[in-house]
């Protein structure tokens, strides 16, 4: 696979755009969670636009190549990933709040692993009725390894978790979280 390289220059028109289309805030967010969660679901379902897709603002940073680059090697995928926190770091110092399944090194607000008849049933579900990317009934022992990944953040540096979007965002923007 073609990774095209990046190189560091200023961001200033891309998060503009950015800020055109999202809300920003004091303090900038990023919650973590696999794919099949409900992560898009929820973005696109806000009332306000709080919260954005990763993988927009990832792929629009050029972080993301195209391709299905999530079943490369797994030195692809940090590679990746490694990118996605550079670009995720500069949003949340902005004052994003950005929800995504990238992340190598940079330590999010919180994390969502529902049960796994619940995350299956939403994998299912987006797979047959209206699938927009990520993992499917196919790669799900990638999404088990994923998981166990994400959850090391809980067990090793005491990022909150969660078993659902909803909870999460409830959690981190209440007014005593955000104070």
């Amino acid at each position: 696979m073609h990774i095209p390289p990046v190189i560091f220059q200023e961001g200033d028109n891309l998060y503009k755009t950015f800020e055109s289309k999202y809300l920003t805030h004091e303090r900038g967010l990023f919650i973590l969670a696999p794919s099949g969660t409900g992560k898009t679901y929820y973005c696109t379902h806000q009332q306000a636009q709080h919260w954005i897709d990763g993988d927009e603002l990832w792929i629009a940073a050029g972080a993301h190549p195209d391709g299905a680059w999530w079943n490369e090697s797994i030195e692809v995928i940090n590679r990746i990933d490694n990118r996605s926190d550079v670009i995720t770091m500069e949003a949340k110092e902005l004052g994003f709040w950005i929800m995504g399944a990238s992340n190598l090194w940079l330590k999010p607000d919180a994390i969502v692993i529902p049960d796994w008849e619940t995350h299956l049933g939403y994998i299912m579900h987006r797979e047959t009725n209206n699938y927009d990317g990520g993992a499917t009934s196919e790669g799900l022992e990638q999404v088990r390894e994923h998981i166990a990944v994400i959850k090391k953040w809980n067990t090793d540096f005491g990022v909150p978790m969660f078993n659902s979007i909803e909870e999460a965002v409830e959690a981190l923007t209440s007014e005593d979280s955000l104070a």
